[in-house]
């Protein structure tokens, strides 16, 4: 599934060379040249994950960073921090206010991609590519396919997402908010309700391979994917 990253890079070259790799990657690059665009684009719409320069105009990466992790909205979007600093202190402090990782320029694209996909698996497992496989269920992302003992499942693009982050964070309870939050994104205006809708919709999809009982109802606060 491409995630959606915001790019906060005060120089063009560096910023279109980022923004042409995530391209090539299967991501959807953001852009924004300074702290106030960026705020802007977060307005609209949440990001998977920020590479945020640790030098910009204005507003500091740093400063910047400690104002997304202090806040409830933004608190959990990962952020890799990329600059030219290359000072050990530098590093513990980007990690110290809640930056998931820290690249140094000049960089390697393939070094890049490397920690964006280990970030996005650690914090958002149902943005990468990898396929996942719980007691004969199989969902890969890239060829959009889920098979169930071996035979192919026809489901629906919002149940296949809606499987997707499942899988992704198994043993969980997740609120019926929480799923829509992940699922349908939080600036989609839908009711509760309609997360249980979906539920049966898949429930049905995944009986035709006897998998059905994965995806457990906790009765007052919403729903777990099991193999237990």
């Amino acid at each position: 599934m491409p995630a959606n990253i915001l790019i906060v890079e005060d120089e063009p070259a560096i910023q279109e060379l980022l923004a042409l790799n995530l391209t090539q990657a299967g991501h959807n690059p953001l852009r924004a040249l300074s702290v106030e665009q960026a705020q802007l684009l977060i307005r609209e719409a949440l990001p998977d994950l920020i590479i945020l320069d640790w030098m910009l105009p204005g507003m500091s990466g740093i400063e910047f960073a400690r104002k997304l992790k202090s806040d409830e909205l933004t608190k959990t979007i990962p952020i890799i921090m990329l600059t030219a600093r290359g000072e050990e202190i530098d590093k513990v402090r980007g990690l110290e206010i809640g930056a998931d990782d820290y690249v140094t320029k000049p960089f390697s694209p393939r070094e890049l991609n490397a920690r964006i996909k280990a970030v996005l698996r650690r914090r958002a497992p149902q943005m990468t590519d990898d396929p996942i496989e719980v007691k004969g269920l199989r969902l890969d992302p890239v060829t959009h396919r889920v098979t169930g003992n071996g035979d192919v499942l026809d489901l629906g693009p919002t149940e296949f997402r809606l499987l997707h982050y499942f899988m992704s964070n198994p043993e969980r309870v997740h609120s019926r908010t929480q799923v829509l939050d992940r699922v349908w994104g939080d600036r989609v205006f839908v009711e509760d309700r309609t997360v249980d809708v979906h539920i049966r919709r898949l429930r049905l999809a995944l009986a035709n391979s006897g998998h059905e009982d994965l995806v457990q109802t906790v009765r007052g606060v919403g729903y777990r994917f099991s193999a237990h």
